[in-house]
């Protein structure tokens, strides 16, 4: 058992007997004889659902015990993402539902952390920021407005806006789990944590 106040980003906890990963968190401090709470925003690891409890910061929550392993990622397909064991070829395919966003940012062949709770992947583990090329936007603009922005299309097949002055075949880094961009990325730089 965790108390809410001592909740973290990635924790998993059991509320009603779904099980939820903590997505992110605000501590609020009471005033007077208002008590504290704590806003989260977790994701249910079965059904890919959000939502948004408030606790109080005493308030009791069963953590769950989280294994994470390296998988290879083979392929996705409607459904869902096909990973391997490497070390015993054992193959599982998470929903997609289930992994989100993050399925976009995927390469064949790749390694990347598969959280478990028991024999159920609940989560692909990924970092925060990578790196993608833009695969089509209008031509780029170097006006005086650093606020504007236009629709840009990455290869991976997600859609985001990005700054008049970047052009198709550029990479530009995005945050996973909002699909936002970030900033330009170095020509040195391939992915970072």
């Amino acid at each position: 058992m965790v108390i809410a106040s001592e909740l973290h980003e990635g924790m998993v906890v059991r509320i009603e007997s779904q099980i939820y990963k903590v997505l992110e968190l605000e501590s609020k401090a009471g005033a007077a004889k208002m008590g504290g709470v704590v806003k989260t925003k977790m994701i249910n690891v079965r059904s890919g659902r959000g939502w948004e409890p408030h606790f109080r910061p005493q308030e009791r929550l069963e953590d769950l015990p989280i294994d994470r392993r390296q998988m290879e990622f083979l392929y996705a397909d409607g459904d869902g993402c096909t990973f391997m064991r490497p070390d015993t070829f054992d193959q599982i395919t998470i929903p997609t539902q289930v992994i989100g966003t993050v399925a976009k940012f995927l390469r064949s062949g790749e390694q990347v952390p598969v959280e478990f709770f028991g024999d159920e992947a609940i989560a692909v583990v990924l970092p925060r920021i990578m790196d993608a090329r833009i695969a089509r936007t209008a031509p780029p603009s170097h006006s005086q407005q650093d606020s504007a922005w236009k629709e840009a299309m990455l290869e991976n097949g997600l859609a985001t806006r990005v700054p008049l002055f970047i052009a198709a075949g550029e990479i530009v880094r995005i945050e996973v789990s909002t699909g936002r961009y970030v900033e330009r990325a170095h020509a040195d730089r391939k992915r970072t944590a």
